[in-house]
Order: structure tokens, then C-alpha cells, then sequence
């Protein structure tokens, strides 16, 4: 019974969740690939290389190259030409390194190791799969490090290392828990039973057959698992002795090899059919063996191929005898000399490759240092023109330094004047508010009294004046509310089922940045706008966009009211005084209006002094 490999390609890498449509279109390619390859069907995996070198000659992108030769890899694989096969997963392998992607590489290194091994180069097998190890190890990449020490185990059970076998399938165990691999523990179960079947422990081997075939649902979920478990138990029970149920399950495992396609497999399963029918029916054994010789050639299964032909030279007779144990000759000194020659090749191919790299790497070096001479004389040719250069720069800067310093003085100077005007408003608002409006109050109770309702009325109507106009004067105070809030509370106080205003980027400034006045002008420039809009606009939604560019802040007031023309019509009080205030903090107001399209006003200041 024969030790298998995990089959290397059967774990798909994910995508990032977006995917442009090349992505799409190479992800399609490489999932229809491997459809194919696992149906062993040549056709399919050949339509993926040729698209991916398609899609390689439209980008230019070196990893849909590696891909393309891992595909072409793949295929001589399925065409059992080992050596195209190597020579092309080796060419991929070399493209990821350069491209430094270490997955690709460890998995391109497992590849090369299940050919190596196929030859009987076990040696070279190994030291590829312990340089896959120095790959995969760093980056944690569970799944075929499950698979590197599941291949070491195989390889030290082919040199006869049957412990260090035992051990190596041990490690793959403990990666196969933490990635929950169903597959991967069915195999590794069924390779540590054949290392006690090879060596005729026959009850320690079925045990472990025995586990396999009790996982859930193996027989529905895993087809060629459960089959591959079932024939090996049963080749177990067959040599212990036990006679029940031998056929019915080599029999029942040559129809799911059948379903499968499994031609590689089949020649394995007739053999063993042909072995227990040596005592009981010989026609019937020379039948299987026959077949498993021509399934053995199909897929150029030489351990098979010879088994076969000891078989049928052991049930012939005379010539017939003679003819089969002459081929058997013939073909394992063949197969000799082919696995010498292609172990000679495989070589050949990483000496070359090796070589290539070596030189690639020494070329480099080379460029790097005449790169480095020719930049060591452009310096010094520019080392002069840099030193009065920089006296220019510094000259340049120490002017620049000082309009900046001027320019800041003199802002924050206009500044000062603005809180003092500020400060005087509120003065004037305090005494409106507390003085004279309570003067009007106490007359207004007076002319009530004696019975003046008239002019007590007109009376209520100054006081009113007054006090709207001590709250336009009073100032706006950001300190014990924030600003955001400031403006929230502004617009709540005029929003209505007939005047919608929506407010946009408020939130995404910190204006903890934003200087007192700067503020201030904001505030008062929005509740200006706000109140000309309901009076004169005659609108129904207003939208507010606050934004910052260049460390200046904008406020951009648009609705959709009545508009006007700004060629003829003069600007009120109001606004000739919101102007006033925007050119007193260096900032710059414009009016954007038509007769019946709104009207959209922007205000840009600096965000601070």
C-alpha cells in the first residue's frame, strides 16, 4: 500500500471583500483552474493558463505570471510529465520569491516536493520541504504547515525513517487542530496506519483506520477519504486473516474509485483484489491483475506497473511467465535509469536557477555601486549652487518671517478692537435691558393706572423694541456652551414645519481651534442670514454647509426663496453690517442671487489669528 501526499492546491486563498473587476476576473480564472485539476480534466486547467497569460500581457503584473506557470505546472502533472511539471513550478516559485511573497512560495515548494518524491527523490524532496518550512513558519500560515510535516512524515517513511515519521505526522496533527481541517486529519489518520501496516502491525494500523471511518458523515462528505480508509482496513483484516466482508469492501471501494475517475487509484484497488482471489480463483485474479497493469500505464504508476507484472509473471505459466518477468526487468531498469536522469535534471534546474540568482544579485550589486558613483559626483557638482542656494532661501525666509510676524500683529490688533467693540455692545445691551427697559415698565404700569391704555399700548410696543434690540446687541458666549451647540440652538429657534434648514459639516470640525471672534462672526453672520431669509426670501428650506480649506473656514448659506437681482437692488442695514464685520476679521463676503432661483451667500475668514 502506497503513502499519499495532501493534495497541495486544494485550499483556495480569499480575496479582500473589494475586488475591481481584474481582480473578478483572475480569482474566476484560478477557481475554474482548479475545478479542472481536481476533475483531472487537462482541458479545463489548460483554458486557465492560457487566460491567465492573457490577462498577464494586458497588466503586466508579475503575480498572474506565477500564477500562469503554476497552472501550466499543474497540468504536465495531470499529463504525469514530471519533469515539465517540476520545470514550471520551479519558474513560478522563483517569480514569488522575487516578488517576496512567501505563502506562494512555501506552497510552490510543496509542489515540488510531491515530484520529487513521485521519482523516488526522496532526499531532494526533503530539502525542499524543510525550505517550504523556512517560508511558511514566519507568517503562521497553519494550513500547509500542516502539510509541509504531513510530506516530511511521508518522506522519512519512503528512507525508512519510521519513527521520525511518526513524529513528523505528530506536528501536522497539532496544526490540524488549530485550522479544523476535515481532509487533512483523514489523511494524516490514514498515514500513520500505514506506517504500522508496513511494518505488519496490522492492529495498531486498523485502529487508526478504524478512527477515520468513524468521522461524521464520512462516507456522504468525503468520498475518496472514506474509500482510501475503507481499503487499507480491509487490506489490514485481509492479512490478520479475517475472512468476512474482505471482498464486498475492495469491491465497494472499486465502484467509488470508479465514480471518482480515481484511474491512479484503481490500479492500487484491482491489485489487491487480484491478491485475494490468488488462492480462490485464479482466472479471476489474472483478471485484476491485467487490470491493474493497464491503469498502472495510464497514469505511469511504476510501483504499480511492476506489481502488476509480478503478479501476472507468478499466475502465468511457460512463455507467458517468461514475457511478463522480462518486461518487469526491462521497465525497473528503465525506470532506474529515468528516475536517475530526472532527479540528474530537477539538479540541474535549481543549480540553474541558483546560478541565475546569484548572478542577478551580483549584477545588482554592481549597478548599485555605479549608481552610487555617478550620485556621489552630481552632489558634489551641486554641493555649490545648494550653499547659495540656501543663503537665497534664508535670506528669502527671514523676509517672509517678517510680513508673516507684521501680518499676524495687525490681525490680532483688529482683533483687540473687535472684543472692545464687543465688550461696549455689551454694555449697551446691559443698560437697554436692565435700565431702560425697566424704566418703560414701571411708566408703562403707570399709564395703566390711569387708565391711558392707548398710550400704554404704544408704550409696550418701545419696550418690546428696546429689549429685541439689547439682544441683538448682547454678545454670543462660546464658553460655557460650545459653539456646535451655539448653532444648534440658533437654528432649533427658527426651524419650522414651512422652514426647513438642514445643517452640513458642524460636527466634523474641532472649532476648539477656531479663535473667540471668528466665532462670533459666524454665529451672528448666520442668525443675519437666517432672519433675512424668513422676513424678505419668502423660502422654505435653507441649507448650512460649514467647511475648512487652508486654514480658513467657510459658511455657505443657501435657500430657495424668491432671489434678487444684485446688480439692482442695494443691501439693507443688515447686511452692509454683516459685511462690515466679515472685512474686519480680513474675511470676504459674497451674494449669489437671481430672481427666482435663492440665494447663496459665502463667508470665508481664517480659522484663527
Amino acid at each position: 500500500m502506497s503513502l499519499l501526499f495532501f493534495p497541495v492546491n486544494y485550499i483556495i486563498s480569499q480575496e479582500g471583500e473589494k475586488k475591481n473587476q481584474e481582480d473578478i476576473v483572475k480569482e474566476n480564472i484560478i477557481k475554474d483552474g482548479l475545478k479542472g485539476f481536481f476533475k483531472n480534466d487537462t482541458s479545463i486547467v489548460s483554458n486557465s493558463y492560457e487566460k491567465l497569460l492573457n490577462l498577464y500581457k494586458e497588466n503586466k503584473d508579475s503575480s498572474i505570471l506565477a500564477k500562469h506557470y503554476q497552472y501550466k505546472a499543474m497540468y504536465f502533472q495531470l499529463k504525469y510529465l514530471n519533469d515539465s511539471s517540476y520545470f514550471y513550478y520551479n519558474k513560478s516559485k522563483n517569480i514569488s520569491k522575487f516578488l517576496g511573497d512567501s505563502l506562494e512560495v512555501g506552497r510552490r515548494l510543496l509542489s515540488l516536493a510531491v515530484i520529487q518524491r513521485n521519482v523516488k527523490d526522496f532526499l531532494g524532496s526533503e530539502i525542499s520541504l524543510v525550505e517550504a518550512l523556512e517560508y511558511l513558519e514566519p507568517i503562521h500560515a497553519n494550513k500547509y504547515l500542516e502539510i509541509s510535516y504531513n510530506s516530511l512524515g511521508l518522506v522519512s517513511d519512503d528512507l525508512e525513517r519510521d519513527k521520525e515519521a511518526l513524529d513528523y505526522y505528530n506536528k501536522a496533527l497539532v496544526f490540524n487542530e488549530i485550522v479544523k481541517n476535515d481532509v487533512g486529519y483523514l489523511y494524516l489518520l490514514n498515514n500513520i496506519g500505514l506506517v504500522y501496516q508496513q511494518e505488519e502491525k496490522h492492529e495498531e494500523a486498523s485502529s487508526y483506520f478504524r478512527k477515520g471511518l468513524e468521522h461524521d458523515s464520512i462516507k456522504e462528505k468525503y468520498p475518496n477519504q472514506y474509500a482510501l480508509l475503507l481499503e487499507n482496513l480491509t487490506y489490514s483484516g485481509f492479512k490478520l486473516g479475517k475472512k468476512e466482508s474482505i471482498l464486498e469492501h475492495f469491491e465497494e471501494v472499486l465502484r467509488i474509485r470508479e465514480k471518482q475517475n480515481n484511474l491512479q487509484s484503481l490500479s492500487t484497488t484491482h491489485l489487491n483484489i487480484s491478491n485475494y482471489y490468488i488462492d480462490k480463483n485464479e482466472k479471476k485474479a489474472k483478471f485484476h491483475a491485467n487490470e491493474a497493469l493497464e491503469y498502472a500505464k495510464q497514469t505511469s504508476n511504476n510501483k504499480r506497473w511492476l506489481e502488476a507484472l509480478k503478479t501476472l509473471s507468478d499466475l502465468s505459466t511457460g512463455n507467458q511467465s517468461k514475457a511478463y518477468l522480462e518486461e518487469y526487468i526491462q521497465l525497473n531498469d528503465s525506470l532506474f535509469q529515468q528516475e536517475r536522469q530526472l532527479k540528474n535534471q530537477f539538479a540541474k534546474i535549481r543549480y540553474e536557477t541558483d546560478k541565475t540568482e546569484k548572478e542577478n544579485e551580483d549584477l545588482k550589486i554592481e549597478n548599485e555601486k555605479t549608481l552610487a558613483e555617478a550620485e556621489l559626483q552630481k552632489q558634489r557638482a551641486t554641493i555649490g549652487l545648494l550653499l547659495s542656494g540656501i543663503s537665497i532661501m534664508f535670506l528669502l525666509s527671514s523676509i517672509s518671517f517678517f510680513r508673516f510676524r507684521r501680518k499676524k500683529l495687525l490681525f490680532q490688533s483688529q482683533l483687540q478692537k473687535i472684543e472692545a467693540r464687543e465688550q461696549e455692545r455689551r454694555q449697551i445691551a446691559k443698560s437697554l435691558h436692565d435700565e431702560v427697559a425697566g424704566d418703560l415698565r414701571l411708566l408703562h404700569r403707570k399709564l395703566e393706572k390711569s387708565f391711558l391704555l392707548e398710550e400704554a399700548q404704544k408704550l409696550e410696543l418701545v419696550k418690546d423694541n428696546v429689549r429685541n434690540l439689547s439682544h441683538q446687541l448682547s454678545s454670543v458666549s462660546f464658553e460655557d456652551v460650545p459653539f456646535r451647540d451655539q448653532i444648534l440652538n440658533l437654528v432649533s429657534d427658527y426651524f419650522s414645519p414651512d422652514f426647513i434648514i438642514k445643517v452640513n459639516g458642524l460636527k466634523e470640525i474641532d472649532w476648539s481651534e477656531a479663535n473667540k471672534s471668528i466665532k462670533r462672526l459666524l454665529y451672528l453672520s448666520l442668525r443675519e442670514c437666517i432672519q433675512n431669509c424668513q422676513k424678505y426670501a419668502e423660502a422654505s428650506k435653507m441649507t448650512i454647509n460649514f467647511s475648512i480649506h487652508k486654514k480658513s473656514v467657510f459658511l455657505d448659506v443657501a435657500d430657495n426663496g424668491k432671489g434678487f437681482d444684485t446688480a439692482t437692488q442695494k443691501k439693507g442695514i443688515g447686511l452692509l453690517n454683516l459685511q462690515e464685520r466679515v472685512q474686519d476679521l480680513n474675511g470676504t463676503l459674497t451674494i449669489e442671487s437671481e430672481v427666482g432661483k435663492g440665494t447663496k451667500i459665502i463667508i470665508q475668514t481664517p480659522l484663527n489669528a
